[in-house]
């Protein structure tokens, strides 16, 4: 059965996983692999039947039509209130002035859309896709906090960016006394851990939700080192993130593919099962182009790895540079 665990220290509660939409839309230069609405129809109803109430998406994803995709869908398949909807707001939207950022008028423009596009009234978080460093942090806060009194978002959260920034938007809403984020959606995974220096130990201490983004470092913690895939040959970001060789990138995956092994169990479950251990963590996105990656997703939830698999797992990391901000 799927867990249900408190968002934070919000009374709010998801299942212990979240369906991230980032592969349905319109395929882009940036995406070209992205899936249409049939194929989502599919993948969300595995996901709703198979227990998972959080879904993630963002204005930018496809140019606007993930979230259009989602929308359409989530609505077929479940009440409103049984759901719980992210999107997010940063990115850029359009050329020019005005059409990117974290500005009075680029949120409150941008919720809008959004609502718009996913036909709904509201949405239960509304994060920032990343910080802005052209717009002050009092602005930004009290424009999400106007969001929030407007009813049009239920909280706000915060995707990644530096510990210290993170805090100075909240130190900010302290100031005008308005909402506060609850959550924070970083990238956590075996290949990428710097977060675990500063913002995870952060969330712990102060509550918030961490919904670690591409678990399975864009698949490839999910197969062995050199197997590709379309979507490994055509997404430039992918390739930005995780297109490094390094010797010991190559070393992680072998040891997951051990475990694996020896578990008799999919990789992709062990490298999740690693991600859901992790202090702090309340619900990894996953991210899903065919059904089985929903089951696999849900039977790492029943995989409690041992302390010695888990040593053997994080053994071979080494520092890498700081990077999807």
């Amino acid at each position: 059965m799927m867990d249900y665990v408190r968002f934070g220290s919000t009374g709010m509660q998801v299942s212990r996983l979240c369906f991230g939409s980032m592969s349905f839309g319109k395929p882009t230069e940036l995406r070209p692999w992205t899936l249409g609405l049939d194929d989502a129809r599919t993948m969300f109803r595995a996901a709703w039947d198979g227990g998972i109430n959080f879904f993630d998406t963002a204005n930018v994803y496809s140019e606007g039509t993930s979230e259009e995709i989602t929308g359409q869908v989530l609505w077929d398949i479940a009440p409103r209130d049984e759901i719980v909807l992210a999107t997010k707001v940063c990115s850029p939207m359009k050329p020019g002035p005005n059409g990117r950022g974290l500005s009075r008028k680029a949120i409150l423009h941008e919720i809008d859309q959004s609502l718009k596009r996913l036909g709904t009234d509201y949405v239960d978080l509304y994060q920032i896709h990343r910080a802005d460093p052209l717009t002050p942090f009092e602005e930004t806060m009290d424009a999400l906090n106007e969001v929030v009194r407007a009813g049009k978002a239920r909280y706000i959260g915060a995707s990644s960016m530096y510990a210290w920034q993170f805090l100075k938007y909240q130190q900010a809403a302290e100031r005008i006394g308005g909402a506060k984020f609850v959550s924070m959606q970083d990238q956590v995974n075996l290949i990428y851990r710097e977060e675990e220096r500063e913002m995870l130990p952060l969330c712990r201490h102060d509550g918030i939700a961490v919904m670690p983004w591409s678990p399975l470092a864009s698949g490839r913690l999910a197969r062995p080192w050199g197997e590709e895939t379309e979507r490994t040959r055509t997404d430039k970001r992918m390739v930005g993130t995780y297109g490094d060789s390094r010797t010991v990138d190559r070393t992680v995956v072998e040891v997951v593919q051990t475990v694996a092994e020896a578990r008799g169990v999919p990789m992709a479950q062990v490298a999740m099962a690693w991600v859901l251990q992790v202090p702090g963590v309340t619900a990894p996105i996953i991210g899903v182009s065919r059904p089985g990656h929903v089951t696999d997703a849900r039977a790492s939830l029943d995989l409690t790895l041992t302390p010695e698999e888990i040593a053997l797992l994080e053994a071979p990391y080494r520092p890498r540079p700081v990077s999807g901000f």
